[in-house]
């Protein structure tokens, strides 16, 4: 089993503008000997550690981190998507076999069209050769650029991160899983059945989240759908333990084969396959 989306940080390193200390429960330092016991609980193998920071500089760190901490399979980093450089550094940074893939942090940057942006081509293209997948950071509201993304760039790889984040706590779903199926008609688009916890209301229960994950399978399927924990923001509402019991009733109604890929078979063949091998997609799902 993977877990498809763990963050690490240290404070004193100084590049997470978003981590301030009203965010009281996540405020500290969290690593791999915080982790690596729950993942023995649960029987969790490996992890995607997804980057926290707009920095080069964090992407070296945890890059780092994976080398030395054996359960960290593949590393989500970021580069600057609008350097002219950019390319040149993504093939860089892609020389290290720990880097799956990159994710630029779209729900905090202004402009809700930067997606759409033909600059942006440049390094979608740059991605594809060396098998990186794009993580999307993005909010509904971003859906429809994202789908124009993926009409542009059909060997690249994309995943959405949170399901793209879905207001639960104001029991929107219809516009959101409109918007969503754009994103998801394409075959090589996935989502993360991560962080659907933290848009709920406080003490959400599974019947709150059920029609946001049925949703996620309905659109998606269990072939493109990844399990993520989203630990440790997942502490800002119940916890790492608390997110995993209410996963696995969810897809309880699941077959075996299908509930084995979405706690660990497609993110194996989205992230780490596809790095071993260097290939763009292919309607085989290789």
């Amino acid at each position: 089993m993977i877990d498809a989306h763990q963050h690490f940080w240290r404070l004193d390193r100084g590049d997470y503008g978003w981590l301030t200390p009203d965010l009281a429960p996540i405020h500290r330092d969290f690593g791999p000997d915080d982790l690596a016991p729950i993942l023995a609980r649960h029987g969790i193998a490996r992890t995607i550690l997804v980057q926290a920071a707009p920095t080069l500089a964090e992407t070296r760190y945890l890059l780092a981190i994976a080398q030395a901490a054996r359960f960290v399979a593949g590393v989500v980093g970021w580069v600057d998507f609008e350097a002219r450089d950019a390319p040149d550094v993504v093939a860089r940074l892609a020389a290290n076999p720990r880097l799956v893939g990159l994710r630029p942090m779209v729900q905090d940057i202004a402009d809700d069209d930067w997606l759409a942006r033909p600059s942006l081509a440049p390094v979608f293209e740059a991605m594809v050769p060396h098998g990186l997948v794009f993580d999307a950071l993005v909010l509904p509201r971003h859906l429809p650029r994202l789908a124009r993304v993926l009409e542009r760039h059909p060997a690249l790889a994309v995943v959405v991160d949170h399901g793209a984040k879905p207001r639960i706590r104001n029991g929107e779903i219809d516009g959101w899983r409109a918007d969503l199926a754009l994103v998801a008609a394409h075959p090589q688009a996935y989502c993360k059945l991560s962080g659907l916890v933290t848009e709920a209301p406080p003490n959400a229960g599974p019947d709150v989240l059920a029609p946001y994950v049925d949703t996620l399978l309905e659109l998606f399927g269990a072939e493109r759908l990844l399990w993520g924990s989203d630990w440790p923001v997942v502490e800002l509402a119940g916890g790492y333990d608390r997110w995993r019991r209410t996963s696995l009733a969810a897809l309880a109604g699941l077959a075996a084969a299908e509930r084995a890929a979405v706690l660990g078979g497609t993110a194996e063949r989205l992230y780490l396959a596809r790095k071993r091998g260097q290939t763009p997609f292919r309607d085989s799902g290789v």
